[in-house]
């Protein structure tokens, strides 16, 4: 979610480069911190994808079969998402957390656009990695409850005054520029790449700095202190958090690295 918003708030700026062909066999990012007796792999996953790629094998497949565990952002209810029309989720709806206009417009904004693309989040590497999980018995658990997500979402600044007029935002043209940038993105998502990630979240930042603080640099220092309180107890844990987290000067792996444990890319 913290890719398309962001991805969202960028469609304002220059147009992303072309997008390349996708490859029909796709190596997204993973990465393993370890010590003596716990490792903790490290994925970086992309939220809504087109199906069009085969990406859960070698590697990735290989360090979750190896895992006893799998940890995800949070436990996202399956099946239609009714906060994205307004309404809290049911068993949410006596805390009154409802996200922002400008939250909700960027968010169905960055969905449309992926959706206009063949993206599906019953396709994103999440969903996938969790129905593989829970197939083979695994423990599932999230880094954050759906609460205090939507509550982070609830105290989301406004978006900044885009430059474009507002009567032609969520235009065609607007929407063909952030349908461009998904379609960068996902394809950087497959090959790996970083970078891609690292514009992005640069734009974010300048952009909306508060967002950017609350929903990367804050979030991302809670997963890598959770990651080492984790590596107390042996085990092999399989942790997914969307790739924008494992890219940039404040990545998770760059905490990491600041808490004295560095981290290596498995592929």
């Amino acid at each position: 979610m913290g890719l398309l918003i962001a991805a969202a708030i960028a469609a304002a700026m220059p147009a992303a480069a072309p997008a390349t062909e996708a490859q029909p066999n796709a190596d997204p990012a993973i990465f393993v911190v370890r010590d003596a007796d716990t490792t903790v792999y490290i994925f970086g996953t992309f939220h809504a994808l087109d199906g069009k790629s085969e990406w859960f094998n070698d590697q990735v497949k290989d360090a979750f079969e190896k895992s006893d565990e799998l940890v995800l952002e949070t436990l996202v209810p399956e099946g239609p998402a009714p906060i994205l029309q307004g309404k809290p989720l049911p068993q949410l709806r006596s805390l009154s957390l409802t996200p922002s206009a400008s939250f909700l417009a960027s968010t169905r904004m960055a969905i449309k656009a992926g959706n206009s693309q063949g993206m599906q989040v019953t396709n994103g590497a999440d969903m996938v990695l969790r129905r593989a999980a829970e197939a083979e018995g695994k423990q599932v658990e999230g880094l954050e409850t759906l609460e205090s997500q939507l509550a982070m979402f609830a105290r989301m600044p406004a978006a900044p005054r885009s430059p474009t007029p507002a009567s032609t935002q969520g235009s065609a043209p607007a929407m063909t520029s952030l349908s461009h940038s998904m379609i960068e993105m996902q394809d950087a998502w497959k090959r790996g790449d970083q970078q891609v990630f690292v514009r992005v979240l640069g734009q974010l930042e300048q952009a909306a700095p508060d967002t950017y603080r609350m929903m990367f640099v804050e979030r991302n220092a809670r997963w890598a202190d959770w990651i080492r309180a984790r590596m107390q107890t042996p085990g092999t844990v399989f942790v997914a958090v969307g790739a924008g987290h494992l890219a940039g000067k404040d990545s998770v792996l760059v905490r990491l690295a600041q808490l004295g444990i560095p981290s290596a890319r498995v592929n």
